[in-house]
């Protein structure tokens, strides 16, 4: 779908290595795993805990131009669900065509119900939604 995918961890090259030859979720993986040893880039992205020297888990969708178009972060031992990030992902890649849209919550896919943010839409996302049969 065009993006570029890199995950970066507090780990060596040498961990990642052995993450992607023992761990089977990871046999496939094709994208580049970053090392952030210094934890520079985890406290640019403000996920750098000063307490444990860890990082939080930070997942972040920067559009072409370097903006911040989403970021979540999670605890150190909460997972990350893929579904929801490519939800995110297609709702901005949408949002980037039909700018005047929003993406609900429950919205998944291209031609699913979208909303026009207004001032008349305050206070009544349910109901429109409902109209829209959603």
């Amino acid at each position: 779908m065009g993006a570029e995918i890199i995950t970066v961890s507090r780990d060596t090259k040498f961990v990642h290595l052995a993450w992607q030859r023992d761990e089977k979720q990871l046999a496939n993986v094709k994208y580049p795993m970053g090392s952030d040893v210094t934890g520079k880039l985890a406290k640019m992205f403000g996920v750098y805990d000063e307490a444990t020297g860890l990082s939080l888990r930070g997942t972040f969708i920067i559009s072409p131009e370097g903006k911040l178009l989403n970021a979540e972060v999670n605890f150190f031992n909460m997972g990350r669900n893929v579904d929801e990030l490519m939800r995110k992902f297609k709702a901005n890649l949408h949002l980037a065509k039909q700018t005047a849209e929003g993406c609900p919550a429950k919205w998944k896919e291209e031609g699913d119900l979208t909303l026009k943010p207004s001032a008349k839409m305050v206070g009544r996302v349910h109901e429109a939604l409902k109209e829209m049969g959603g």
